[in-house]
């Protein structure tokens, strides 16, 4: 299982291989900008060089990316993802897996959308089909259905996710009203013994 910033870093190669063929393999300025991207991520970070760095180092001892040294006229080092092919993914399923990488967990209409300038699926259908092939090779599961979601959401098994930050607990109107009540209260008994060692004094 990668961690939470390899997932980054991997799913930012895998989309960017198909969505800006011309500048990849990407440089290390260029992968960095596309890790820390503030559309089309979720969670949005704020990596630096040495994170990703790190990262790369990792994912290239499990085979999953190639360093691209200079070459051909290039003059700086560049990167590219091999985990489609060590994961035997053919388009669809790299499609699916770069989206679920980069944007966490999602139902499969929005996968269908959002995997559009990767690879165009023809119907609903095909996206379904993509994602149980996905889940029998263990690379994907279904998640339980959350409270107040319609639908349920597909969550990849290569990284790990950013946990969610729970939502504050609901403060019911009948607590906002008893501290209120008590507070009041509070200060008119203040109130009270202030005008007791007032007349006190007279």
């Amino acid at each position: 299982m990668l961690t939470v910033i390899e997932g980054r870093v991997l799913g930012c190669l895998m989309e960017k291989e198909r969505t800006v063929p011309d500048q990849y393999p990407l440089t290390m300025n260029a992968l960095v900008l596309a890790c820390n991207q503030s559309s089309s991520r979720e969670p949005i970070m704020a990596l630096d060089e040495h994170e990703v760095d790190a990262s790369i180092t990792s994912m290239k001892t499990q085979g999953l990316l190639r360093i691209v040294h200079p070459s051909h006229g290039r003059s700086v080092t560049r990167y590219r993802q091999v985990a489609d092919e060590k994961l035997e993914l053919d388009d669809p399923a790299a499609a699916i897996i770069a989206v679920l990488l980069v944007r966490g967990p999602q139902t499969s209409a929005e996968l269908r959308s959002r995997t559009e300038r990767l690879h165009s699926f023809d119907s609903a259908m095909e996206v379904e089909r993509c994602l149980h092939d996905l889940a029998d090779n263990a690379l994907v599961r279904l998640l339980d259905r959350q409270t107040g979601q319609k639908e349920q959401r597909w969550q990849q098994l290569i990284a790990d996710e950013v946990e969610p930050v729970a939502a504050p607990a609901p403060v019911s109107p009948s607590a906002v009203a008893g501290s209120m009540s008590d507070r009041v209260a509070h200060l008119e008994e203040r109130v009270a013994k202030l005008e007791a060692a007032l007349a006190g004094l007279l």
